[in-house]
């Protein structure tokens, strides 16, 4: 059995797709009303909450950090966390948001496809200046962190555990 190496950037972005994929695996066979269903209050965490807010974070550091880009924010101004309160349990909130993340998980990884340089450095705003091995990493543990959030949620709504 051989396995191929891959180079950094192509190692860094199977990373991400993996996470993604679990994120996606987690949120999998679920209603509406169990994708909109709150954690523990007074938190107002929920899968369908995740999603949107993954999405804002796929979109703040793909398009505005790595691409040099002002785009709007998806759900309300900063710091409002309408990513996290607008996620309410209907079809058309839960298509909505899982149609704005497919899109800025394409974005990213476009991006990802045309740039090898992974130390090739931009302005990271109120983070100074970062490499895009930094952005790349940090969305990595982003993900890993939401799909702890998740099994738990998701354990919450129907006992499934694991993926």
């Amino acid at each position: 059995m051989t396995t191929q190496l891959l180079g950094e950037r192509d190692n860094y972005a199977d990373y991400l797709r993996s996470r993604r994929e679990g994120f996606v695996r987690k949120c999998e066979g679920l209603t509406p009303e169990q994708l909109a269903l709150r954690s523990v209050p007074p938190s107002t965490m929920s899968l369908l909450g995740m999603v949107r807010h993954l999405a804002e974070v796929e979109r703040v550091w793909w398009r505005r950090t790595l691409d040099g880009r002002q785009p709007d924010r998806l759900w309300g101004p900063r710091g409002h966390d309408d990513d996290w309160n607008g996620a309410v349990g209907e079809q058309a909130a839960v298509d909505d948001a899982w149609a704005a993340w497919r899109e800025e998980v394409a974005f990213g990884e476009q991006w990802l496809a045309e740039h090898d340089d992974m130390g090739a450095v931009v302005d990271g705003g109120h983070h100074g200046q970062l490499n895009v091995r930094d952005v790349v990493v940090h969305l990595i543990e982003e993900y890993a962190q939401h799909l702890g959030h998740a099994d738990l949620l998701r354990e919450c709504i129907d006992g499934r555990t694991g993926q």
